[in-house]
């Protein structure tokens, strides 16, 4: 009996069927992301080719993104006119911007960043960044034209006057949303998007479709170029390097599940270099930003992939088809607002936070701060990142200025057993709390500190112990330091004890 096909068959099966769902994807995020639709086909063309061999995961598939594409939307639409020939001149460079960042973190095998987004700032920042992009795609939904304003203003307009609202947008939204959220529950490997597309463009053109399409697509072979507005760079550089690392997050999260589940390793450094030379490439080739995507990845998992090729096949498939993109001229852009909702709609979890208010308040707290401080700074939603990133870091600190400590007496003597990193931040803490405790036992001549359970200890904290201990003895008290950790004995030796204050200090 046959065992199926081989390894190189079932990779090209895979690319194809992710090419089929990544066709109108890449028109929707390119719509997404302020830019021209030719702009996002290729996007899904050569920068697939570039990945293929340099990726870890043998299943993520990059391309364009909702998340990248409304990174790239805030970062460029507040300098230039979406659309316009400057803002793809911008989101050109950006991707290069975004590769070199990427390219230099792989490269100097700094991958371990990858790690360092803190949970809480994501489970706000991705719920709110999809907020966003749902926002951005209610108005083209509904058919509706709100009056001038921010994406939200609109929004909320779209939400709050349905008696503006045109009946075959909305139709056409319901039933693609449908099609692509359906189509997995029938089977994960239905290309409900596709059928979706398909279906409504022939509608369109068979019934003379009134409301808004997409129109003629100006598509040839990805223009290759370096002719980029190189003086823009420092402009690019902060909201490159924030798209860089945030939205890495995404397919090095799906690698890493994706590898675990099927027990392989994974590189985050050769990620980083795939994902690096991928973008550069985009940017040399008429794309814009791009990313992993999380459905795509699974689906070419789902399809039978076996090597990191079926992306290579899945641009090449992109690439045959582009001659005959023209067909959907009659696209509703009802549509294309549908496929972007259905495919962000699975991002918007308020569960999660709710569940760390329960274990964590000051997480939910970071959470909770980032959402809102994204959709406030929107559609510069990179800033609500910084703003994660920042409470992240205050709510550590406040964490390691605590230092938990028991204390009680016996036998004359006070004992002392601080728990946590001893470190400049905490000790004067410490210092402050045995000072305490020492006024509260006026009797007891002699101190015995515990310090089996601090993690670590830094230069500063030693010197607070010198200068603590030194006014103990000062004091007419015997001081002994009990459990000191093998890899504290030289700091203790050579700064607490000061060389060794004869017998005055015991160490055991």
């Amino acid at each position: 009996m046959a065992d199926g096909p081989r390894p190189a068959a079932r990779d090209v099966l895979a690319g194809l069927t992710v090419a089929l769902v990544l066709l109108p994807q890449s028109l929707a995020y390119a719509k997404l992301a302020g830019m021209p639709p030719e702009h996002g086909l290729y996007a899904a063309t050569i920068p697939l080719l570039v990945a293929a061999p340099l990726a870890s995961s043998p299943y993520l598939q990059t391309g364009p993104v909702a998340l990248t594409a409304v990174l790239t939307f805030g970062a460029l639409s507040t300098v230039a006119e979406p659309g316009s020939e400057r803002y793809v001149e911008l989101g050109l460079l950006l991707a290069v911007v975004v590769g070199a960042v990427r390219l230099a973190v792989g490269l100097s095998r700094a991958g371990i960043v990858a790690y360092l987004m803190s949970r809480p700032m994501l489970m706000g920042f991705v719920p709110a960044a999809a907020t966003f992009i749902a926002a951005t795609q209610l108005p083209a939904a509904a058919g509706a034209e709100p009056p001038a304003g921010g994406v939200l203003e609109q929004a909320a307009w779209t939400l709050t006057h349905p008696g503006d609202w045109a009946a075959a947008p909305v139709v056409l939204t319901v039933l693609v949303l449908v099609a692509v959220l359906g189509g997995r529950r029938v089977h994960p490997l239905l290309p409900g998007v596709l059928v979706a597309v398909a279906a409504a463009t022939v509608w369109s053109a068979l019934t003379g479709y009134s409301g808004e399409r997409i129109g003629e697509i100006d598509v040839g072979l990805p223009p290759v170029s370096a002719a980029l507005p190189w003086g823009d760079v420092l402009t690019l550089l902060v909201p490159g390097a924030i798209i860089a690392l945030v939205a890495f997050a995404e397919p090095a999260a799906i690698a890493r599940n994706l590898a675990a589940q099927d027990r392989m390793a994974w590189d985050a450094d050769r990620e980083f270099v795939s994902q690096g030379a991928a973008n550069v490439a985009a940017g040399f080739t008429g794309g814009f930003p791009i990313g992993g995507s999380f459905t795509r990845s699974a689906l070419n998992r789902q399809a039978g992939a076996r090597t990191a090729w079926s992306g290579a096949v899945t641009g090449l498939a992109v690439l045959a088809a582009l001659p005959v993109v023209f067909l959907l001229a009659d696209l509703p852009t009802a549509v294309l607002a549908a496929i972007v909702l259905g495919a962000v709609a699975p991002l918007v979890r308020v569960r999660p936070v709710a569940r760390l208010w329960r274990h964590s308040r000051p997480a939910a707290l970071i959470a909770a701060g980032t959402f809102a401080a994204t959709l406030a700074f929107a559609p510069r939603i990179e800033r609500g990142v910084l703003v994660g990133i920042g409470l992240s870091v205050l709510v550590h600190l406040w964490r390691e200025l605590r230092i938990d400590t028991e204390s009680w007496e016996a036998g004359g003597a006070l004992h002392v057993r601080p728990q946590g990193v001893l470190w400049f931040g905490a000790a004067q803490v410490l210092e402050d709390t045995i000072l305490a405790d020492l006024s509260r036992h006026p009797d007891v001549d002699r101190l015995e500190l515990h310090l089996e359970r601090v993690g670590r200890l830094d230069i500063t904290a030693a010197l607070t112990l010198r200068s603590l201990l030194d006014d103990a003895r000062a004091a007419g008290m015997e001081v002994e330091l009990l459990g000191v950790q093998e890899r504290d004995r030289r700091l203790v030796d050579g700064v607490v004890l000061g060389g060794g204050p004869g017998g005055d200090v015991r160490l055991r």
